[in-house]
C-alpha cells in the first residue's frame, strides 16, 4: 500500500486524486509542512511525499509521473510526441498557473511577514487570468486537454483550479475554461479525493 504524507489541503491533492483515478489503495499522513515528520523524509520540509515500500518520493509532479508510467495510466508513454505535448501542459500548468498562485501564498502567509510583499498579489491575479486565456487556446477540441484521454496534466491544471478558488482568484464563469474545470469535478476519482480531503479538516 501506498502512504501519502502531507496534510490533504496542500499539493497532497494531486497525488490523492490520481490515486483515486488508479484505484490503488493508500494511506494518509496528515502531517503539515515544515514539520518533523515531514523533514524526516525530506530534508526540504515540503509536501507531498510518496512513500513505495522501500523508496521515498518527494514534489508532487514527480509522484504523479512516477505513478502514472508504473501504472501504465493516465499518461503517455515516454519519448512519444504524445507525451511531450502532455508535459508542455504539465509545465504551463507549473510556471504559469501554478506559479502565479505560490507566489501569492508565499507573499500571503508562507514568508517571514517581515520580507512578505503584499503588493505582488494583484500582479499574480492578473498573470492568472491572462493564463487562463492562453490556456483557453491551448484546449483546443477536448474535453481534456489531450482530447479524449484524461491524463496526469489534468490533475494539476484541475488543482490549481481550486487552489484558485481557496485564493479567492478569478475563474471564467462561462466557456470553454469554464466547462473543462466543471468537467473535472464530476470524475468519481476527484469526488473520492475530495471527500478525503474534507474530512480531514
Amino acid at each position: 500500500m501506498y502512504k501519502v504524507i502531507g496534510f490533504p489541503r496542500t499539493r497532497a491533492m494531486r497525488v490523492m486524486w490520481l490515486l483515486e483515478e488508479l484505484g490503488e489503495p493508500y494511506e494518509i499522513d496528515p502531517a503539515l509542512p515544515q514539520s518533523e515528520p515531514v523533514r524526516e523524509v525530506n530534508i526540504s520540509g515540503k509536501v507531498p511525499v510518496l512513500i513505495d515500500g522501500e523508496a521515498t518520493i518527494t514534489d508532487s509532479i514527480a509522484i504523479c509521473t512516477y505513478l502514472a508510467d508504473k501504472h501504465g495510466q493516465f499518461t503517455f508513454p515516454a519519448g512519444s510526441l504524445e507525451r511531450a505535448r502532455q508535459d508542455g501542459f504539465t509545465q504551463f500548468a507549473v510556471d504559469v498557473l501554478e506559479g502565479a498562485l505560490w507566489t501569492a501564498a508565499k507573499n500571503s502567509f508562507i514568508l517571514p511577514e517581515d520580507i512578505r510583499v503584499p503588493q505582488i498579489k494583484p500582479v499574480c491575479k492578473f498573470e492568472f487570468k491572462q493564463g487562463l486565456k492562453t490556456f483557453e487556446k491551448m484546449l483546443a477540441g477536448g474535453p481534456y486537454v489531450m482530447g479524449e484521454t484524461f491524463t496526469i496534466a489534468d490533475i494539476i491544471i484541475g488543482h490549481c483550479s481550486g487552489w484558485a478558488i481557496s485564493a479567492k482568484f478569478e475563474l471564467p464563469m462561462e466557456g470553454p475554461v469554464f466547462d473543462y474545470f466543471k468537467l473535472l469535478r464530476t470524475r468519481p476519482g476527484f469526488k473520492a479525493m475530495k471527500q478525503k480531503v474534507d474530512a480531514a479538516q
